[in-house]
């Protein structure tokens, strides 16, 4: 039989990771293998021995014609038939018996511990987190420890079962032939002067190597027995699934462990499943449980991660593709996994990993890490004294009527934003609009500005920038002079938008003037929605997640019959490509491009101060690796539609 040069590592039963499983395979296959092997070899050595008996009980048949023969022939059969029985069919049957039998019985009671272990985790993955019960999360904890060290126990026992069955199997099958030889040799001893030096030579040096084949088994199995009592003597916090003193490593550009995925078997049912994921570069793997090799699930490269609220489950997590078309919601059995694999897909998907210095390059983009693992539908907001209290506000640059609170407490949700507000997930553009903006000869709406008014198109000249963005909601809210608004609009858009699983947006191209906001469609150049500058009273990037921006719109209703109309405004919510701050410091540019144009000395002050472009329009940022589609390596970020 080849021999099976690898060895179980007892280290790895408790993580039971597929490639584990993939090695413990090999030795089952083995092992079956052997038990087969060994059953025909005993059949062949049974007919020997049937055989031989027979021609033991022929010759004594024989002699009794023959009394010459009568106490040498028939004795010499007759002991080389008991020989046959002790040193060569005995020790085969004892090794099938008990070794073989064995190894069967620790493969049933490995599968049982299992088998329990993972109904333990389902059980436990299906734990509520709005209404938690603490003895029953206490008693599901317990369970989980008491099947995973279960497990661990068994998993120990069958695997230096098996790896003492690649020594023990060497001897057993040695044995066998090597006391068929030594009875062949006697009989024959006894007979004829067959045997010679050599071959007595050859059987010693058999018998030492069987010998030293046994010693090895007994150091190992030594060694395996120490290994495993040091294994088994942990504290029961290591078979625990969510541990609160682990730290959390923030910097990691590989990971690999069990996840829950989210798979929808219908229109309204999901089922998750628990499977093996581990990253190589920058792709997501996933290997199912059995299986040689994983597969890639998705690419990482310039992906976004962020953490979501789904189905009632803690430590949910999403990774989308850059295009928005692909998306998974994974599930990890801890917080410290769940901000891990937030972290590490947050790093990958800058592509750290191609860097030459990849675990320094994470630690200085640490922060932004740990900014991901903040849930998108409860999204937390900034105390005074906290760090980087500016970000809201590109370039330190205070917006235009967003003078935020210092003082006093910060509002409450009910004040900002009234409690049942329908909220709007796309902007629908009417088709007599459509009709109006492209009757005259065909003609589409340059998305620029430019009309047939000299007026409107030197108001626009100053200041023209594009931003790819895609709108995420919109609604109604109760003021307009709090950046509380935007992020309170932002966590209920978000928050809509998971419990009803809308992960579909509009792509548009958000253009900035030196007078209005306009929302263009990229396909056909409408404009679907404008405001102007004016009505645009507060915008903001939110505090964590640096991709959205929003802004808040005032208008005025009419309902009421007064001649002036209410004020009322409306918060609008986008993600962008770049950094929301840039979308922001255009705005406030804009604004003050407005208010310089009432004082011409204030405006030429102003483009004095800023840098401009060759056809004397204003340059607004310096371009940022990954933030432009163009390869032309642009002085500018001015797009076009």
């Amino acid at each position: 039989m080849p021999a099976v040069h690898h060895k179980l590592l007892l280290e790895d039963a408790l993580q039971d990771s597929p490639q584990t499983r993939s090695l413990l395979s090999v030795f089952e296959e083995d092992a079956g293998n052997l038990t087969e092997y060994t059953n025909q070899l005993l059949q062949a050595m049974q007919r020997v021995f049937g055989a031989q008996s027979e021609m033991g009980l022929a010759t004594e048949q024989l002699s009794q014609q023959l009394l010459d023969y009568e106490k040498k022939l028939n004795s010499l059969h007759s002991e080389l038939a008991n020989q046959m029985a002790d040193s060569m069919v005995f020790p085969l049957i004892q090794f099938r018996e008990k070794d073989l039998t064995e190894i069967s019985t620790l493969k049933e009671i490995f599968g049982i511990a299992t088998d329990e272990h993972e109904a333990a985790m389902v059980k436990y993955s299906r734990l509520p987190k709005k209404k938690e019960n603490e003895k029953l999360k206490t008693d599901m904890v317990k369970e989980v420890a008491y099947t995973r060290r279960k497990q661990h126990q068994a998993s120990l026992q069958y695997y230096c079962a098996l790896n003492a069955l690649q020594y023990r199997k060497r001897v057993a099958m040695l044995e066998p032939m090597l006391g068929y030889t030594q009875a062949q040799i006697s009989f024959f001893k006894k007979g004829l002067e067959l045997v010679s030096k050599k071959m007595e030579s050859f059987l010693s040096s058999v018998s030492n190597m069987t010998q030293n084949i046994q010693m090895q088994l007994d150091a190992e199995a030594e060694a395996m027995r120490m290994s495993q009592k040091e294994l088994l003597s942990v504290e029961d916090t290591v078979y625990m699934p969510d541990k609160e003193t682990e730290t959390v490593h923030r910097t990691l550009i590989q990971k690999a462990g069990y996840l829950n995925i989210r798979n929808k078997t219908g229109l309204v049912t999901t089922a998750w499943d628990r499977l093996f994921f581990f990253t190589q570069g920058g792709n997501l793997m996933c290997q199912p449980r059995g299986a040689v090799a994983g597969g890639m699930v998705l690419d990482l490269d310039n992906s976004s991660v962020m953490a979501v609220e789904c189905e009632d489950r803690r430590y949910c997590f999403q990774i989308t593709s850059p295009s928005g078309k692909t998306s998974m919601i994974l599930q990890a059995e801890s917080k410290k996994e769940y901000e891990e694999w937030i972290c590490t897909v947050n790093n990958i998907s800058r592509q750290i990993y191609l860097t030459d210095n990849p675990e320094a390059v994470a630690i200085r983009l640490n922060q932004t890490a740990i900014q991901a693992v903040t849930p998108i539908t409860s999204f937390e907001k900034r105390q005074e004294g906290s760090p980087n209290p500016d970000r809201a506000k590109p370039g330190g640059v205070q917006p235009a009527g967003s003078d935020s609170q210092k003082t006093g407490t910060a509002p409450e949700p009910e004040d900002l934003i009234a409690p049942g507000t329908p909220i709007q997930f796309d902007i629908m553009l009417p088709a007599s609009e459509f009709q109006d903006q492209n009757r005259a000869g065909g003609r589409r709406t340059n998305p620029f500005g430019e009309t047939d008014e000299c007026t409107a198109e030197s108001d626009d000249s100053l200041l023209q920038q594009v931003f790819a963005v895609r709108f995420l909601g919109s609604m109604a809210v109760r003021c307009g002079n709090n950046q509380e608004v935007i992020y309170e609009a932002m966590r209920q858009v978000l928050a809509a938008r998971a419990i009803h699983n809308i992960f579909r947006t509009t792509e548009a191209h958000l253009m900035v003037t030196s007078s209005s906001l306009r929302l263009i469609d990229p396909q056909t150049q409408v404009t679907r929605i404008s405001f102007q500058l004016e009505e645009v009273c507060q915008f903001a990037a939110h505090q964590e997640n640096g991709r959205l921006m929003g802004f808040v719109v005032e208008g005025r209703d009419w309902s009421d019959g007064n001649e002036e109309g209410e004020p009322s405004f409306s918060a609008f919510v986008f993600e962008s490509n770049t950094e929301g701050e840039k979308i922001c410091y255009t705005i406030n540019l804009a604004k003050e491009i407005t208010e310089a144009k009432k004082d011409p000395e204030a405006l030429a002050e102003l483009m004095k101060n800023m840098p401009l472009t060759n056809d004397g329009k204003f340059l607004l940022l310096e371009p940022e690796t990954g933030d432009s589609n163009s390869g032309e390596g642009q002085e500018d970020l001015e797009s076009e539609a």
